[in-house]
């Protein structure tokens, strides 16, 4: 292996590590660049990624994108897998903090915000706030295709109240 100089080239080595299916090499690498310099948001993001979504260690993963979002909280790509993370631990305060936070972060897709807002709603059976985030999530999108994902959730809330109302059967005799 190259001797690699600098916290940016060992990330880059890192990064290149992980595209090519190396995740044990990545690993070493990212602790590597954490151990050299403690203040390397960006190693703490990639971490988090890969106990999250490759190991399944959500308390783990929380450690890491905590530790970047409060290194760098101008980082925009840590708070969607932050917001992910904490949703599927149904961290309800954590959440909306969170959201609000990302919101406010030059680079953060709001539509994504948005639309993870919405699902978490969906989840707690809150409609109409999920109906509120879709809508919002649909004026924020730019995409053709996400527009229409956005507009198959809303939808799917409109037929999941209907679903709820009550049925009135009228007598006719």
């Amino acid at each position: 292996m190259d001797i690699l100089y600098t916290v940016e080239e060992k990330y880059l080595q890192a990064i290149e590590e992980l595209h090519y299916g190396e995740l044990p090499k990545a690993l070493h690498l990212f602790k590597e660049i954490i151990n050299s310099d403690t203040d390397y948001a960006r190693a703490h993001y990639q971490l988090g990624c890969c106990y999250h979504y490759q190991f399944k260690d959500y308390q783990t993963a929380g450690y890491y994108y905590k530790n970047c979002a409060d290194l760098d909280p101008a980082f925009p790509d840590v708070y969607e897998h932050y917001l992910k993370l904490v949703i599927t631990l149904k961290m309800k305060k954590m959440v909306h903090q969170i959201a609000s936070k990302a919101l406010t972060v030059p680079g953060v897709c709001k539509a994504n915000i948005y639309e993870s807002l919405g699902l978490f709603a969906e989840e707690e059976q809150n409609f109409v706030d999920a109906k509120e985030q879709y809508k919002k999530a649909a004026l924020a999108t730019a995409s053709q295709n996400e527009h229409s994902q956005i507009q198959e959730h809303l939808k799917r809330i409109s037929d999941k109240q209907n679903a709820n109302q009550y049925m009135i059967y009228a007598y006719q005799g």
